[in-house]
C-alpha cells in the first residue's frame, strides 16, 4: 500500500452541459467537462473563456473612485504639480510602480516614485517619506499595490496639503484612510464587477480610465507579471489580460522583460505563465528581498537592452543568494519546530522567530514550513539591537490568517494581507503572547480535517484518453494558475512496468505506466524518495498532469504525477539476494528516511538464527521467529514492547516450515501495507511438490519392495530419491504421512513398513493436507511471479478480514 499525500476531491461536471457546450464550441467532450468544472454555464460565458479579447474588460470608470482619480491626476499634470508615485516591494508593487512609470511619463507628468526598504522600513506608507517629498514640492502622492490601511499616514498627507490617491488591492481593514480618492475593487461599497484584480491589475485600469483606447498593449505584460506572481486568481478579467501579456512577452516591448526571460532560461516566443511564476517573479522579488526593490524597476523602466541585461544578471545573483539564505533560515525554524516537538506539542498555528532573519525572505519560509507540516505559520525576524519583529505569514485553506491577526491587533504595530497570506510586526516582547492568542483563536476554528491538504481533481479518465490531440486541446484552457489551475486528470488502476530515481540524488522519479495496451511515461518531480515504495506491477491511482514530451522531433504524452496511491498490499522482490542482510540493512535505511516511517512500524521474520544477524544494525529492528502454534513469536525486546499491531512492513528473510505458520502470521500482523521478500531460494533437494496419489503409490510400491525388515531412514531415503526422483524434503514428509496413517513405524532412525495398516484414504491425514499447502505455498513464494504472489496475499487478508 502507498497512501497519497492529499486528500482527493473531485469536481463534479453535468454531462449533459457538457456535451451541448462540446457541440456549440466544437471543442472536445474533455474540454467541455473542464470548462463546465471552471464555472462556465453557457455559450457566452465559454466564448469569452476560451476567445475573450481586452474588448471585454470592464469600464474602469466603474470602480469606486476612479472618476476623482482620473480628474485629480489630468489636473495635476496641467498645473505642473510634482506628482509621487508610491510603490511596495514585492513583483506587484514593482510591476505596478512601473506601470505607473510608464503612464506618467506617457501624460507628461512631472514625476517621481518612491519603494520603502523592506528590512529597513517594512511595509506601506510611511510618514518620514511623505515628510521628505512635501518638502521637495510634492502635492499629489499616488499610492500602488499599498495604501488602503494607511489611516495615520494619509492623515499626515490631508494635515500638510498633499492629496493622496489610494490604488490598491488588499483587503481593506473596518477604519479606512480618507484620501481624495479609494480606488480599490474589494471596498465594499465598490460595485466594480471583478474583485480579483492584482495591485498592477487596479493600477492598469486607472491607466486605462485615462489613456481610454489609447492604452498600449504591451502594458499588458507588466499587469501579467505583477498578477501571476501576486497568486491572483486567472479568471475573468485576469485571464484576459494576462493571457494578452504573455503573447506580448514573447516579442517584448521591454528590453528588461526580454533580458530577465534569458537569465531564466525561459524561450521567448513560448513564454507561459510557470515561466512568469518560477522564473521572472523570483528575481524580481529578490531585488526588494536581498537589496532594494528600486532595481527591479529600473529594470522593467529602462529602453536600454545593455542596461536591461547587467540589471538581470544583477537580480539572478541575487535570486541565488536568496535561495541559500531560505535553505540557512528554513533548517533554524526546522530545529525550533523539532524542540516544540519534542517537548509534545506542536501548535495549530506554527509561530518561529530568529535574530538576524532577513525579512526579506521570511515569506518563502512560510511557505516551505506550511508545506512540510501543513499548518498556518509565521516566520519573524527579530531585529537585533530594537527586538522589532518583522514577518510574514502564510495559511490553509479553512483558517483566514488576516482575521486572525485582525483578532490580535492590539499586540501588533502594523498588520496587512489576504486570507492566505499576510505580514506583521510587533516588539519581542508579545511575541509569546502572540503565539499563544493565535493558538486560542485557532482553537475554535480548525479541526482535524482542516490539517489533511485536499487536492482537487479536475476529471477521472482512462489512461487511453490520454492522447496527443486530447493534450493539446487542454492548452486552450491557458494561461494557467491560481484559479484555474493546469487540469489535474484522475487515473485509476494503472500497472507499474517500470520505477526509477532520476535527477541529482535521484529526487526525481520516472515511470513507465499501463492500462489496456496503453503505456505512457511519468515523472513524478521530488519524489525519488518514494522508489523503495513502489514495486513493479503494482496497481497505481494517480492524479496527474499531462503534457508532451518532445525530444529529437519526436512527441509523445507524458504525465506528471501530483500524488499517487496504492490501495492493495506491495511484495518486493529481493528473492535469493546474495547478501540479504546486506540488502535488508539498505533498505531500512531508505525507509527511515521518509516521512512517517519509524522501526516500529517494520519487523524481520525467521525461522532461525541468521549468519551476521547479531553483528549488524538488525539488533536494533523487531524481530519475529516463526512458531507452530502463534504463527509467529518476538524474537527480541523492541519486538515485545511495539507489538504486533504496529507493523506495517515485514521484511521475511526466512520462509517457515508449515503454511499454517504463515498463515498465523499473515492474519497476527493484521495491518500489513508491504512485504519484502529476501528469503533464499529452495534447492533441488529441498523442493515440495503439490502431493498426488500416484506419487504416493510410487513411494508405498519402493517401500514394499524393501520388506518388512528395519530399514534405516538415511538408506532408505537415498533409495527413493534414486527410484521416485522426489526431493529429500518431498520423501521425509512424505514419510510422516504414511506415519501418521499408520502405514509405517518410526523408530530410533528405522522405519519398518507396517504389514496390516489401517485402510485409511490419504486425504484423512493432516499431514497430506498441510503438505498441500505447504507446496502451494512455496510455489508461490519461490517461483511465483510478483502479480500472483501480491493477489495471493491480498486474497488471505481479505479472507482474515471475513
Amino acid at each position: 500500500m502507498l497512501h497519497p499525500k492529499y486528500h482527493w476531491e473531485s469536481l463534479q461536471t453535468d454531462e449533459d452541459k457538457a456535451r451541448l457546450l462540446s457541440d456549440q464550441l466544437n471543442i472536445s467532450p474533455l474540454v467541455a467537462s473542464l470548462l463546465i468544472t471552471r464555472g462556465i454555464r453557457d455559450l457566452d460565458e465559454g466564448k469569452r473563456f476560451l476567445y475573450g479579447t481586452l474588448a471585454d474588460l470592464h469600464d474602469p470608470l466603474l470602480m469606486s473612485g476612479m472618476k476623482e482619480a482620473v480628474e485629480r491626476i489630468r489636473a495635476a499634470v496641467e498645473n505642473g504639480e510634482r506628482i509621487l508615485i508610491y510603490g511596495d516591494y514585492d513583483a506587484d508593487g514593482v510591476s505596478s510602480t512601473a506601470l505607473m512609470i510608464h503612464l506618467m511619463t506617457r501624460l507628461g507628468a512631472n514625476f517621481d516614485y518612491y519603494i520603502p526598504h523592506r528590512s529597513k522600513e517594512g511595509y506601506g506608507l510611511h510618514i518620514h517619506a511623505l515628510e521628505q517629498f512635501y518638502e521637495s514640492g510634492f502635492t499629489l502622492v499616488v499610492t500602488v499595490d499599498t495604501g488602503i490601511s494607511a489611516v495615520e499616514q494619509v492623515a499626515y498627507a490631508n494635515s500638510v496639503g498633499m492629496d493622496v490617491i489610494v490604488t490598491d488591492h488588499h483587503e481593506p481593514p473596518s477604519k479606512l484612510p480618507e484620501a481624495f480618492a479609494l480606488i480599490n475593487p474589494k471596498l465594499p461599497y465598490c460595485s466594480y464587477p471583478f474583485k480579483g484584480l492584482a495591485g498592477v491589475g487596479v493600477a492598469y485600469k486607472l491607466a486605462q480610465a485615462l489613456l481610454g483606447g489609447d492604452t498600449p498593449m504591451e502594458w499588458t505584460e507588466l499587469v501579467a507579471l505583477g498578477t501571476v506572481a501576486d497568486l491572483m486568481p486567472l479568471v475573468e478579467e485576469n485571464r484576459l489580460i494576462v493571457t494578452y501579456g504573455l503573447k506580448s512577452m514573447g516579442h517584448s516591448a521591454f528590453p528588461g522583460l526580454t533580458a530577465l526571460l534569458s537569465v531564466a532560461g525561459s524561450i521567448k516566443e513560448q513564454v507561459s505563465s510557470t515561466n512568469v511564476a518560477f522564473g521572472l517573479a523570483p528575481r524580481i522579488n529578490a531585488s526588494g528581498r536581498m537589496s532594494h526593490a528600486n532595481r527591479a524597476v529600473e529594470l522593467l523602466t529602462t529602453s536600454s537592452a545593455q542596461d536591461a541585461e547587467l540589471i538581470a544578471n544583477e537580480l539572478d545573483i541575487l535570486n541565488k543568494e536568496r535561495q541559500l539564505l531560505v535553505e540557512n533560515i528554513v533548517e533554524e525554524a526546522l530545529l525550533q519546530l523539532a524542540a516544540k516537538e519534542a517537548a509534545g506539542h506542536l501548535p495549530d498555528v506554527i509561530v518561529v522567530a530568529g535574530e538576524g532573519w532577513n525579512v526579506g525572505v521570511v515569506g518563502i519560509v512560510a511557505s516551505k514550513i506550511l508545506e512540510r507540516y501543513y499548518r498556518p505559520t509565521i516566520v519573524l525576524g527579530i531585529h537585533p539591537e530594537s527586538g522589532e519583529c518583522k514577518g510574514s505569514a502564510r495559511s490553509i485553506p479553512g483558517f483566514d490568517i488576516y482575521e486572525a491577526l485582525t483578532h490580535c491587533a492590539d499586540l501588533l504595530d502594523h498588520y496587512g494581507g489576504h486570507p492566505a497570506a499576510a505580514g506583521m510586526s510587533l516588539p519581542k516582547d508579545h511575541l509569546v503572547n502572540f503565539e499563544q492568542r493565535l493558538g486560542e483563536y485557532a482553537t475554535d476554528i480548525l479541526r482535524p480535517e482542516h490539517f489533511v491538504p485536499t487536492m482537487l481533481t479536475d476529471i477521472e479518465c482512462s489512461l487511453e484518453e490520454v492522447t496527443l490531440p486530447v493534450i493539446e486541446q487542454l492548452e486552450e484552457l491557458a494561461p494557467f494558475g491560481m484559479g484555474n489551475t493546469y487540469p489535474r486528470l484522475l487515473i485509476r488502476g494503472v500497472k507499474l512496468l517500470e520505477c526509477r530515481q532520476m535527477g541529482k540524488e535521484g529526487k526525481h522519479l520516472k515511470l513507465n505506466v499501463s492500462h489496456n495496451g496503453t503505456s505512457i511515461e511519468a515523472v513524478a518531480f521530488g519524489k525519488g524518495e518514494l522508489a523503495p515504495l513502489l514495486a513493479n506491477e503494482s496497481v497505481i491511482d494517480l492524479v496527474a498532469e499531462a503534457g508532451i514530451n518532445e525530444w529529437n522531433g519526436s512527441r509523445k504524452p507524458q504525465l506528471l504525477i501530483q500524488d499517487l496511491s496504492i490501495s492493495h498490499i506491495q511484495v518486493f522482490d529481493y528473492r535469493g539476494a546474495r547478501y540479504p542482510i546486506v540488502k535488508l540493512e539498505e533498505l531500512v535505511d531508505k525507509l527511515l528516511h521518509l516521512p512517517s516511517y519509524e522501526l516500529r512500524t517494520m519487523a524481520t521474520v525467521l525461522s532461525d538464527e541468521v549468519d551476521g544477524l547479531n553483528t549488524s544494525d538488525l539488533k536494533n529492528t523487531p524481530l519475529w521467529v516463526y512458531d507452530n502454534d502463534a504463527g509467529v513469536n518476538p524474537g527480541n525486546e523492541i519486538a515485545v514492547v511495539e507489538g504486533a499491531d504496529a507493523v506495517k512492513t515485514l521484511f521475511v528473510l526466512q520462509l517457515p516450515e508449515s503454511s499454517h505458520m504463515w498463515n498465523r502470521m499473515m492474519e497476527r500482523f493484521g495491518s500489513l501495507e508491504r512485504v519484502f521478500l529476501l528469503h533464499p531460494m529452495r534447492k533441488d533437494h529441498e523442493k515440495v511438490q503439490s502431493p498426488s496419489r500416484e506419487q504416493f503409490k510410487q513411494v508405498y510400491a519402493v517401500l514394499r519392495q524393501q520388506g518388512y525388515n528395519p530399514i534405516a531412514q538415511e538408506e532408505l531415503i537415498v533409495t527413493l530419491v534414486g527410484r521416485t526422483g522426489l526431493s529429500r524434503r518431498m520423501l521425509e514428509l512424505t514419510l510422516e504421512v504414511f506415519e501418521e496413517l499408520d502405514f509405517v513405524t518410526r523408530t530410533s532412525g528405522t522405519i519398518i513398513l507396517n504389514e496390516s495398516p489401517s485402510k485409511q484414504p490419504l486425504e484423512t491425514s493432516s499431514r497430506y493436507r498441510e503438505l498441500g499447502l505447504l507446496a502451494e505455498m512455496e510455489q508461490m513464494l519461490l517461483h511465483g511471479r510478483i502479480p500472483q504472489i501480491t493477489e495471493w496475499m491480498h486474497n488471505q487478508m481479505q479472507g482474515q478480514g471475513a
